[in-house]
């Protein structure tokens, strides 16, 4: 269970979700703290947008790098890569102080 199981639940089961991530990975996209909104994901997400998601068993609210049919590559805003999933739960619509 990580910092983001009950969000993931929940999107699962259809609903929205805020809260404030911390961390300074997605410094320039979402800030520290900053209030994040993320509705269930839809429609496959793609290349820029920001995910909440699970890679190797991690939990991550990063972005999507590249597509590669139904697998995505998610990484961080200062380069960095984490890896690819299919396990993308969520997708950020608002970024608020």
């Amino acid at each position: 269970m990580g910092w983001a199981t009950a969000y993931i639940q929940k999107l699962v089961a259809g609903e929205t979700v805020s809260f404030r991530p911390r961390g300074h990975s997605m410094t320039g996209k979402v800030n520290d703290g900053q209030l994040v909104t993320v509705v269930p994901l839809g429609s496959p997400p793609l290349v820029g947008e920001v995910v909440l998601c699970k890679v190797n068993g991690a939990e991550y609210l990063h972005l999507v790098k590249a597509v590669k049919g139904a697998r995505y590559l998610i990484g961080n805003n200062k380069g960095g890569t984490n890896g690819w999933t299919n396990r993308v739960f969520g997708r950020v619509v608002k970024v608020e102080p």
